[in-house]
């Protein structure tokens, strides 16, 4: 496409922000990134989500599209040069669609629970977290990556697991997830994290430590 607006709002820390941005690079689109401050969002972030007020936000000449999972079926049908993000087998496709929203819907909170919940709730948490790790686990056993030789949906929208999980797992002194438990889960992580355009799109890990810390405080603060 010639002479079109593509822009990104997103938010530093944001892993969903971070697998819009992922998608992206993987397609080769140019676009222009806007950092939102998520305690004093500006009007035009509130105007182009009305409904969830929140980043990721993917303005495309124009016209806005919000929430992760849909702007990246979005970039996979507008920008269909470069390797695809879904399969192009329909089955193949909604096994895809299934994993990826099995990571948002079930895993994230439960990963949330067992790293800030308290006492009984962490613990249900952890042991929450830790039946969906031995379904993924069992999932990614004899491949390369969720999408197999390819990186595809399943491994983008993965990518906190392979990256924020283990950060936060060892800043708050937990060892549900650990190499001996999991080692294929941690060896996609490994191969996931050292893609090219990958890595050069994962926050620096000591800043994401100190974002983790300054959550981890005010969550204990108001509890």
């Amino acid at each position: 496409m010639v002479d079109e607006e593509v822009k990104l709002f997103g938010a530093w820390g944001s892993p969903s922000t971070r697998r819009v941005e992922i998608a992206l690079k993987l397609k080769g689109v140019k676009y222009e990134y806007i950092e939102e401050d998520l305690n004093n969002k500006s009007p035009l972030l509130l105007t182009y989500n009305p409904v969830h007020k929140k980043v990721p936000v993917l303005l495309h000449n124009g016209q806005p599209i919000a929430e992760s999972l849909v702007i990246l079926e979005y970039i996979d049908d507008t920008w269909q040069h470069g390797p695809p993000i879904l399969p192009r087998d329909p089955y193949e496709r909604a096994k895809a669609r299934f994993w990826a929203k099995f990571l948002d819907d079930k895993f994230a909170p439960q990963i949330w629970k067992a790293c800030w919940g308290e006492g009984e709730e962490r613990e249900k948490g952890i042991e929450e977290a830790t039946e969906s790790l031995k379904l993924l686990e069992n999932e990614i056993k004899g491949k390369k990556l969720f999408g197999g030789d390819n990186l595809g949906l399943v491994d983008i929208v993965a990518h906190f697991v392979a990256y924020w999980s283990e950060i936060l797992q060892q800043l708050l002194g937990l060892d549900f997830f650990t190499r001996e438990k999991y080692p294929n889960l941690l060896n996609w992580g490994d191969e996931f994290c050292n893609c090219s355009f990958v890595k050069e799109n994962l926050p620096p890990r000591h800043e994401l430590v100190l974002i983790f810390k300054g959550l981890t405080n005010s969550y204990t603060s108001s509890v």
